[in-house]
């Protein structure tokens, strides 16, 4: 893959992951004489480089000259020296030159008046070129302190190369020669220059190593002008490019141009990434490679192709159809070109988009002979990688033989929480092979199960609902119509059909209790279906029963957890003890998935009912799960952080909020259900902010998706904000509503715990509406509905809620202390904005009773008490709110404090106070990873930092920023 076709093509704008390299590099500009290698494969960023440390020795005063080899049959002697002096252009004429620079005359044809007369011919080959390389290295020392960039040696004819070691052995003492070269290609020569250095030349060696995932997510961000892009994402195109810069480069180019990435709130997401073509410089550049082989090495490369993942030497043999010892070398051949590289003790193409550029170009026939070789010389393995055997027996034609072998394939993928790839696997057999119907219920079942836990609900209930008509035994139906409930319940989609598939599935379920129980709570949720309050009690009351039937501990912990879930919304005190006996399976530390997500539904439950301290043990806990040990769970993972993303909001713990949360929305595109939590935090957040145009749109958007999933646990949050804002602009009538819908939706269900969030947004509305006597029938009926029930954050909304009342009846003395009565009760419960919010309720309310009055010993309190709150909102970073209360403060007579320009605020160009922190050790050299552990920050947000403070300082690479601070 040649990165020196349009060179000057540069399609990300800063230098990243090279800092230590570049720095080293710069570093021996200042050392001349000197001799800088930079070594590396194909695309890895030679020339990139190169141009950075022209680029800086430029500015320190240094003549740059450059020149390049290029790939073809017959090289141009001495080409990159030649077109690196003809670089001087008309400037040739200003230098001190000696009379053996005319014999340059021949070279520079185009400058030849601005030399000296040529010399006398020698009449013998080697004398003249000898002349010549003399010629070049007068022109050379008079141009001064110079930096000679010779590229791509590793195309370079004989000349060129014995003229880099004439030049290196004169030692001129201005100059420093830059070389760069992939090592695999070179001749023993070229790599040999820097034994042959003089005394006192210095020597620096620059090999280039491939990115990291996290380096590749910012040179990502870099391209498309954005402060990151997700870890998936990031980690996908790691996959797809091997940390290759130029392959990263040309496929985010190829992506963009094509659509395929769309851009939502300042970051990018990835849309329909599976069918991806190759980027055709990429794909030239590999065929030309391979074009170049001798054609019993063009076979090992077809048969790596077919293979697509680096494999044991053994089986890049068996499928090559050559006779072992003419394979074994032609192996030999590809590995010494670069073509194939090995990877331990596996030999395979650099990087995935390479195999796919070389299967793309294989016939239809040759790619079935290989595949058929592949298959059979898999099957012979032992054991046989399942999901490389179904691949290949598929497009080697033996359908038969890949329906067992993908069913194998799909169940190992399952049981490593490979669940995209089970999807795949069995979504393919359930399209294209042959099977029996009984043979398609079953895998269809663990479809089901896959799809749920891939996020690939929506695309997975087509293909079940067709195997559903299909004659089958009833067990198998029913199992059948459990997974197709569950897809249908997890898109959010026909959620009355969801709840009739899990009540006709539920007597026929008796073989599986784990499914049995499951499907009764769901019918438990009070969020489902059109039963009444007690009809979902007596399920979930059968459910408990059938729980303890089950022998798989984890998958006991798992349906507990949903039993917590179920019991924690309706404020049923019984919910402590099911979420103890989690905590008790399972240590308080889980490890399995089912565990994990036990913690993730009460977790999530909990922080919408006001159980925000045990929320944040229980989604830290299962966070901290989903990042150790040998699996990944990645829609936990995502899940969990999405649940976090909302607690943060709610206990006013928002610095950095906003932006974590645009990164997990992209990252969880197209999965409703997982994102809602972190929708809702972000729309709140955005009213907090004072964005209030977009605040409106985000808190409609997410209140009717809530509606479309049914979440009324989840409702009461946005709706408030919603209702406040509404408020403030002087529109309650148009929300009352809106506030009606959610009492009326709320109530009957019994969803009692999370709805009293809503209850103060509620009175306010009515009141500012005129409904004063509505609003207080409103909060009498809600709050009688509270006894005996286990609803923390009743209390203190319930006193909210009456400060609005008596506020709308006059009684500003009453509302004063029901608001003050509210915020005591707020605070305890790690819910600030709350808090502050009563408070200058209270204070304001105060200020308004002794309007005349400002010495009197209610006013004395309210003024300290209202700054308080200000204080509060600023802290936070509620920029509407301390707009707001500001104005009142002022309206009152009250000093207002200047703002503390040590906390939040807009820095605007200048870096924040976390941007410098994280740009100084990053100027230091540390790593993204080493910042994050220092400082205690995730490495996406380290790489956030660091592009923001390029951006904002103006340099375009790492090591640049030091010289900036």
């Amino acid at each position: 893959m040649a990165d020196t076709s349009d060179a000057h093509r540069l399609v990300a704008p800063a230098l990243v992951g090279r800092d230590h390299e570049l720095s080293r590099a710069v570093d021996a500009v200042t050392a001349a004489p000197a001799l800088v290698v930079v070594a590396g494969e194909a695309g890895i960023g030679k020339t990139r480089l190169t141009g950075e440390l022209t680029a800086a020795a430029a500015r320190a005063g240094r003549r740059v000259l450059a020149g390049r080899c290029h790939s073809l049959r017959e090289p141009f002697p001495l080409g990159p020296v030649i077109e690196a002096v003809r670089g001087l252009g008309d400037r040739l004429g200003e230098l001190d030159l000696s009379p053996v620079a005319g014999a340059l005359r021949p070279f520079l044809p185009e400058l030849a008046h601005l030399l000296p007369p040529p010399a006398e011919p020698l009449g013998d080959r080697a004398a003249e070129r000898h002349r010549a390389f003399r010629g070049f290295v007068d022109v050379i020392a008079a141009a001064g302190p110079t930096v000679l960039v010779l590229e791509d040696l590793h195309w370079a004819e004989d000349q060129t190369g014995d003229f880099v070691g004439y030049l290196l052995a004169e030692s001129l003492a201005g100059l420093t020669v830059v070389v760069t070269y992939r090592p695999e290609s070179v001749d023993p020569r070229i790599r040999a220059l820097p034994a042959g250095l003089p005394p006192g030349t210095t020597l620096t060696e620059v090999s280039l190593a491939p990115l990291d995932t996290a380096e590749v997510g910012a040179l990502a961000a870099a391209i498309l002008g954005v402060d990151t892009v997700s870890d998936e994402f990031a980690s996908y195109l790691h996959e797809h490019t091997s940390g290759l810069p130029f392959a990263v480069e040309e496929l985010v180019a190829l992506l963009r141009q094509r659509g395929t990435l769309v851009q939502r709130r300042g970051g990018w997401a990835r849309r329909a990434l599976d069918e991806l073509d190759v980027p055709t410089r990429i794909r030239d550049s590999v065929l030309e490679r391979v074009a170049r082989l001798g054609p019993p090495a063009g076979h090992v490369a077809a048969a790596a192709a077919v293979l697509q993942v680096p494999v044991p030497l053994s089986l890049l043999v068996a499928t090559a159809p050559l006779e072992r010892a003419e394979a074994l070398l032609a192996v030999g051949e590809a590995l010494e070109s670069g073509v194939l590289t090995e990877h331990g003790a596996a030999v395979g193409f650099r990087h995935p988009l390479a195999a796919q550029a070389v299967y793309e170009d294989l016939s239809s026939p040759r790619r079935l002979l290989l595949h058929d070789r592949a298959a059979t010389a898999l099957a012979a393995a032992a054991p046989a990688p399942p999901g490389q055997l179904a691949h290949h027996l598929r497009h080697a034609g033996r359908l038969d033989e890949w329906v067992d072998a993908a069913e194998r394939a799909a169940e190992q993928a399952f049981e490593l929480s490979n669940d995209a790839e089970a999807v795949r696997l069995l979504e393919d057999v359930l399209r294209q092979a042959p099977a029996t119907p009984e043979r398609r219920g079953r895998l269809a079942a663990m479809l089901g199960e896959a799809a749920v836990e891939a996020g690939r609900a929506q695309e997975a209930a087509e293909l079940l609902s067709a195997v559903l008509d299909e004659d089958l035994p009833a067990p198998l139906r029913a199992e059948l119509r459990f997974r197709l409930g569950g897809l249908l319940h997890d898109a959010g989609t026909d959620l009355q059909r969801a709840h009739q598939l899990f009540a006709d599935a539920v007597d026929d379920l008796a073989h599986r209790p784990d499914l049995q129980a499951w499907a009764m709570i769901v019918l438990g949720l009070p969020m489902a279906g059109g039963a009444d309050p007690a009809e979902h009690r007596a399920w979930l009351h059968r459910a408990v029963g059938v729980v303890q039937q089950i022998p798989d501990p984890a998958f006991q912990v798992f349906l507990l957890g949903k039993i917590a879930m179920v019991q924690l919304p309706t404020g049923d005190p019984s919910w402590r003890a099911t979420a103890d006996r989690v905590l008790e399976r399972t240590g308080g530390e889980p490890r399995h998935r089912r565990e994990i997500n036990a913690y993730w539904s009460i977790g999530t439950q909990a922080t919408y009912a006001g159980h925000h301290a045990l929320a944040d043990r229980l989604l830290t806990a299962g966070l901290a799960a989903t990042a150790g040990g040998d699996r990944a769970e990645p829609r936990m993972e995502r899940s969990l952080r999405s649940g976090q993303v909302l607690l943060r909001y709610c206990q006013g713990s928002w610095d950095g909020l906003a932006e974590d949360a645009a990164v997990l929305m992209d990252e969880l595109a197209g999965n409703p259900r997982a994102r809602i939590d972190g929708e809702a935090a972000a729309a709140c957040l955005a009213l907090a902010r004072g964005d209030l145009d977009a605040a409106s749109a985000a808190l409609t958007a997410v209140i009717e998706l809530a509606d479309e999933l049914s979440g009324f646990d989840l409702l009461p949050i946005p709706v408030a904000a919603l209702l406040r804002l509404a408020v403030a602009r002087g529109e309650a009538d148009a929300v009352l509503a809106r506030a009606d819908r959610l009492l009326a939706a709320a109530e009957p269900k019994g969803v009692l715990a999370p709805t009293v969030r809503a209850l103060p947004a509620v009175a306010e509305v009515l009141v500012a509406a005129g409904d004063v006597p509505g609003a207080d029938r409103a909060v009498r009926s809600f709050a009688a509905r509270l006894d005996g029930l286990d609803v923390p954050l009743a209390p203190a909304a319930v006193a909210h809620a009456e400060g609005f009342v008596r506020l709308g009846a006059g009684d500003l003395s009453g509302a004063a202390d029901r608001f003050a009565a509210a915020a005591a009760h707020y605070a305890p419960l790690r819910a600030p904005y709350e808090a502050a919010q009563a408070g200058e309720l209270a204070a304001t309310a105060r200020l308004m009773s002794s309007p005349s009055s400002p010495s009197s010993p209610d006013s004395a309190d309210a003024g300290p008490a209202l700054l308080a709150a200000l204080a509060a909102y600023r802290e936070l970073g509620a920029e509407w709110d301390a707009g707001r209360a500001t104005a009142i403060a002022r309206r009152h007579g009250l000093s207002v404090p200047a703002r503390h320009r040590g906390g939040r605020r807009g820095y605007g160009s200048e870096l924040s106070p976390r941007e410098r922190e994280v740009a100084e050790l990053a100027a230091k050299g540390r790593s993204n990873k080493e910042i994050a552990a220092e400082l205690y920050l995730s490495v996406n947000t380290v790489a956030r930092h660091i592009t923001t403070a390029m951006r904002k300082l103006g340099v375009r690479s790492r090591a640049a920023i030091a010289h900036q601070l």
